[in-house]
C-alpha cells in the first residue's frame, strides 16, 4: 500500500497547490484579465500568432514541455533513493517550475508575445537581452540534440514503436488542415485519430517493427542511432517553418489525449498493483545507501538531473516563444501555465513509482531469469563496477554512475510502466509496446517545438547584431537542426551518437541556470511594477546556485582533467557561466535604477 499512499499524497499536493497557491498568483500578484487583447489577437498572422481554444493551447505547452524530460531525468535520479527524487518533484513543482512557467507566459503576453529573451531588453537592459539569445542558443543546441537521440535510442530498443510515431504526423496535418484551420470541432476528429494511433500501436508491437539498419560503409556514423538521428533532424527543418495550426497544434493536441490515457492506465494499473501487492516501493531504496564511488554528490546534482518534472528553463522557451502567440484569453493562462508544470510534475511522480515499485514487480536479466523485487531494481541500477568477458574476448565494464547507457535509464520506465499497464490485463508486449511510443511521440513534440524556438532566438539574435542573412527562417532553421546534429553526435562510450549521458548533465545545468536568468527578468518585471518580489526571488537563487555550483563540478573533476577528449564540453560549460555572470552582474547594477520605474512599451511588431 506505500506505492499508492506515496502517489495519493503526491497527487494532493500538486493539486492544492494548484488551488492556492496559484489562485494567489493570478489574483494578487499577475492579476490576470479576461477583457486584456493577448498577442494572439493584437498580432495575428495565421503563422505563428493564431488565437486557440485553451484545451489546444493547453496540448501544444504540456506536451512540448514534458518530452522525455520529466522521463529520462527521474529515471536517471531514483539512482539516489526514490524519497529526494520524489520530494525535489512536488515541492520543486509547485514553489519553483510553476512560479517559472506561469511568470514567464505571463511577462510574454503583455509584451506583444516576445520571447523572454528579448523583453529583457527591456525589462532588464538592452545588453542582457544579447547576453539572454546567447544563453538560449546554448540551451537550445543541447536541448535539439539530447531530444533527438533520446527518440532514436528509443526507435533503436524498441522498433515496434516507429510506426505508431510516424503515423501521428500525417494524421496531425489532416486534421490541421480540415479541422483546426476552417474552426470546426476537434474533439470527434482527435479520438479517432487517438484510435487509429493505438491501432498502429498494436500493428508495430505485433506486425510490423521497423527497424533502421547499420550501413557499415559509414562507418561509426552507420549505426542505426546516427541514421534515425539524421532522419528526425530533417523532419524538424520542416515541422518548425510550417504554420503552427497545421502540424504543432493538432499533433501536440493528439498527444496530449495520449498522455492522458497512457497516464489513466499507469495510474490505474498502479493502483491495482499496488492493492494486491504486487508493486512495492520497498524493491528500491527510499534513500540509496550503497552509492558507487563515480556517481557525483546528490547535492547539488539531484536539481539538475530532475529539471523537466521539478523546474526547467525550457520551459519559459515555450512559454515565450509559442505557447503565447496562441493564448486566446489572458486567464487561461493559469490554467496552461502553472497548470501544465503541476501535470508535468504528477507525469514524473509515475515515472519514479515505475522506476521503483514497477520494475520490482519484474524485468528480465542479462542471461534471461526472471527477477523480482531489489534483485529486479538492481539489474537497472547496479550500483557496483562490474567487469566481464565476452565470447569474442571483449572486456564490457557495467555498474556504477559512469557505464549506465541513456537506454538503460529509458528502459527502466518503459518496462516498469508496462508493468503497471499489465496489472489491467493487457498484454506485456502492448504494454511496452504503449508505453515506448509515448515517450517517443513526447520527445518528438518538444524537439521540434526546440528547433521553432531556436529559429526565434537566431533570427532575434540575427537582428540585434545586424547579421541579415540569420534573420531568414529558412537559414536560421538550417543552423538550428545542424548545430543540434553536431552535438547528438558527441562522442560517447561506443562512439557517435552514445554520449546521452555525458549530454545530460550539461543540459541540466544549463537548462536550470536558465531557469535562473528567466526568473531574474521575472522578478525586474515585478519590481518595476511594484509587486512582490520574495516568490520569485528565492527560486531563482536556488536555480542559479545548483547548477552552477554542478558545473563548475564538472568542470573541475571531468571536463578539465578530460581536457583533451572533452574539450567541446569543457568550452560549453564555461562559455556558459561566463554569459550567466556577466548576465548577473549586469542585473545588479541596473537594478537600483529600475525599481519603481516601469519600461517603455515593445515596438510595434
Amino acid at each position: 500500500m506505500l506505492t499508492i499512499a506515496v502517489a495519493a499524497l503526491s497527487f494532493a499536493a500538486l493539486w492544492l497547490g494548484y488551488r492556492f497557491y496559484g489562485g494567489w498568483l493570478s489574483r494578487r500578484v499577475f492579476c490576470l484579465d479576461s477583457s486584456a487583447a493577448t498577442p494572439a489577437h493584437t498580432e495575428r498572422d495565421g503563422v505563428d500568432f493564431v488565437p486557440t481554444s485553451r484545451q489546444v493551447v493547453f496540448g501544444h505547452h504540456f506536451t512540448s514541455i514534458a518530452g522525455t524530460g520529466p522521463i529520462v531525468g527521474p529515471a536517471i535520479a531514483v539512482f539516489w533513493g526514490w524519497l529526494p527524487a520524489l520530494l525535489w518533484v512536488v515541492l520543486g513543482s509547485i514553489f519553483v517550475g510553476a512560479v517559472h512557467d506561469f511568470g514567464s507566459l505571463v511577462v510574454s503576453l503583455r509584451n506583444r508575445g516576445q520571447t523572454i529573451g528579448e523583453a529583457a531588453g527591456r525589462i532588464i537592459s538592452p545588453r542582457a537581452k544579447l547576453l539572454f539569445l546567447l544563453v538560449l542558443a546554448f540551451a537550445l543546441t543541447i536541448v535539439i540534440g539530447i531530444f533527438g537521440l533520446v527518440i532514436a535510442v528509443i526507435f533503436q530498443v524498441y522498433p515496434e514503436s516507429v510506426l505508431s510515431v510516424w503515423t501521428a504526423m500525417p494524421l496531425a496535418m489532416l486534421i490541421g488542415a480540415f479541422v483546426i484551420r476552417p474552426g470546426r470541432p476537434l474533439l470527434a476528429p482527435s479520438l479517432v485519430a487517438l484510435g487509429l494511433l493505438y491501432l498502429t500501436v498494436w500493428l508495430g508491437a505485433y506486425y510490423w517493427p521497423i527497424e533502421m539498419p547499420t550501413v557499415g560503409a559509414l562507418g561509426p556514423f552507420g549505426s542505426p542511432v546516427v541514421l534515425w538521428t539524421a532522419v528526425l533532424l530533417v523532419y524538424c527543418y520542416f515541422a518548425s517553418v510550417l504554420p503552427v495550426w497545421l502540424l504543432l497544434q493538432p499533433r501536440d493536441y493528439i498527444n496530449s489525449q495520449q498522455l492522458l490515457v497512457a497516464m489513466g492506465m499507469l495510474v490505474g494499473g498502479m493502483a491495482i498493483a499496488g492493492a494486491t501487492g504486487a508493486a512495492d516501493l520497498g524493491a528500491a531504496p527510499m534513500i540509496a545507501r550503497d552509492i558507487p564511488a563515480d556517481a557525483p554528490p546528490i547535492w547539488p546534482f539531484l536539481f539538475i538531473t530532475i529539471a523537466c518534472g521539478a523546474c526547467s528553463g525550457f520551459h519559459c522557451l515555450v512559454a515565450s516563444g509559442t505557447t503565447s502567440k496562441q493564448v486566446n484569453n489572458e486567464c487561461d493562462a493559469r490554467v496552461v501555465g502553472y497548470g501544465g508544470m503541476l501535470t508535468e510534475g504528477a507525469l514524473a511522480v509515475v515515472v519514479i513509482l515505475a522506476c521503483c515499485a514497477g520494475l520490482g514487480m519484474g524485468v528480465d536479466g542479462p542471461d534471461g531469469t526472471r527477477l523480482t523485487g531489489a534483485d529486479a531494481w538492481r539489474a537497472k541500477y547496479q550500483s557496483q563496477v562490474v567487469t566481464t568477458t565476452t565470447p569474442e574476448g571483449q572486456s564490457v565494464t557495467t555498474g556504477g554512475w559512469k557505464n549506465q547507457r541513456l537506454k538503460q535509464n529509458v528502459a527502466a520506465f518503459v518496462e516498469g510502466g508496462a508493468n503497471f499497464v499489465t496489472a489491467l490485463g493487457v498484454p506485456q508486449r502492448f504494454a511496452v509496446a504503449t508505453i515506448a511510443v509515448l515517450v517517443a511521440c513526447f520527445a518528438a513534440t518538444t524537439l521540434d517545438t526546440a528547433t521553432r524556438l531556436q529559429r526565434y532566438v537566431l533570427q532575434e539574435l540575427g537582428a540585434t547584431l545586424g547579421a541579415a542573412p540569420l534573420t531568414n527562417k529558412h537559414v536560421a532553421t538550417l543552423i538550428a537542426v545542424g548545430a543540434g546534429g553536431a552535438v547528438a553526435m558527441a562522442p560517447g562510450p561506443a562512439g557517435p551518437g552514445s554520449g546521452g549521458l555525458i549530454l545530460w548533465p550539461l543540459f541540466g545545468a544549463t537548462n536550470q541556470l536558465l531557469a535562473g536568468l528567466a526568473l531574474l527578468v521575472l522578478v525586474f518585471y515585478l519590481s518595476r511594477r511594484g509587486l512582490p518580489v520574495a516568490f520569485a526571488a528565492a527560486p531563482m537563487v536556488l536555480m542559479f546556485v545548483m547548477p552552477a555550483w554542478a558545473m563548475v563540478h564538472d568542470i573541475a573533476t571531468d571536463y578539465w582533467p578530460n581536457r583533451a577528449d572533452k574539450w567541446p564540453l569543457l568550452a560549453f560549460g564555461l562559455t556558459i557561466l561566463g554569459l550567466q555572470a556577466w548576465m548577473v552582474v549586469e542585473a545588479l547594477l541596473i537594478w537600483p535604477k529600475a525599481r519603481g520605474v516601469v519600461e517603455a512599451a515593445p515596438a510595434p511588431a
